[in-house]
């Protein structure tokens, strides 16, 4: 590689690492703008630097300039809707959720595995819908959720000893959260037995789920995992409050919720791919009995 080849790609290297933090960062204030020096400060550049970089990324719709700072820009709802588009399950996961007769009531998800987090990919309101559940985008812990236990349940035991062996790799987000590898490995070998992963109220204090993983298309695309949120007794206070002074949901009686996990279960467990007769894309067919 010429010298002055390898001079310019080690001056571009630094520049995109600090883009992609700048882009980080701002995805993590959730809409709210941050100001120029606070954002030269969190990637460890002059002002002036950090004010070049803003410049181009705004070029490019990456970011957006507001009074009183920059937040994402349109162009990343962009790359985000690629990206999702290569998910063949997420479109005819909503296709399905709306004619389904146990979906479509349903606050329903699909997300992937990414370290010890899962990702949100697609989201089915239902009939009561819950805003206390994660959203498109949103990034949880996979310990606590039951569509990251679904997932972590087809990884070696060596393996989730491993990744949330790291300090912090175990947030609770609640009392009953999980909170160490030693439980997390027993309710993953659980999940395993019975074919299914639940999360009662792990994540959000009155709000349970149930999940199941999706096999994926093929050896090199990352599994899925499907689940469904719904409302508990204790959690219809915050619920309502949620709601701002609308009726909340009603939660299900225990004995109805009892009830409910195992015909979600059986419905979400015999989730698999198929050919479509049509164009002979994969599609997300739940066999409901």
């Amino acid at each position: 590689m010429p010298p002055t080849q390898s001079r310019e790609n080690r001056d571009q290297v630094p520049a995109l690492a600090r883009a992609i933090r700048i882009v980080d960062l701002l995805a993590d204030a959730r809409g709210v703008a941050v100001p120029m020096s606070d954002i030269a400060r969190a990637i460890g550049a002059a002002k002036s630097s950090t004010s070049y970089l803003c410049a181009a990324l705004e070029d490019a719709r990456i970011i957006r300039r507001v009074e009183t700072g920059y937040t994402l820009g349109p162009r990343t709802a962009e790359f985000g809707g690629a990206y999702i588009d290569g998910f063949n399950e997420v479109r005819e996961f909503y296709r399905f959720c709306s004619t389904a007769p146990l979906l479509s009531q349903e606050v329903a998800q699909i997300a992937m595995l990414d370290g010890t987090d899962v990702v949100y990919l697609a989201r089915h309101e239902g009939t009561a819908p819950l805003r206390l559940t994660a959203n498109i985008g949103d990034r949880l812990p996979a310990a606590p959720t039951a569509v990251g236990n679904a997932l972590l349940a087809a990884l070696p035991p060596e393996e989730i000893a491993v990744r949330f062996g790291t300090p912090g790799a175990l947030p609770r987000r609640t009392e009953q959260s999980v909170a160490s590898v030693v439980e997390l490995l027993r309710k993953l070998a659980e999940v395993r037995e019975r074919g299914y992963a639940v999360d009662e109220n792990e994540v959000h204090p009155g709000i349970s789920g149930i999940a199941v993983r999706i096999p994926p298309r093929t050896t090199a695309a990352p599994a899925l995992a499907i689940g469904c949120s719904f409302i508990t007794e204790g959690g219809r206070r915050g619920v309502a409050r949620s709601h701002r002074g609308r009726a909340a949901p009603a939660a299900a009686p225990p004995d109805e919720s009892h009830a409910a996990l195992p015909r979600l279960s059986r419905a979400a467990a015999r989730t698999r791919p198929r050919r479509s007769p049509g164009g002979g894309v994969v599609v997300l067919a739940l066999c409901l009995r």
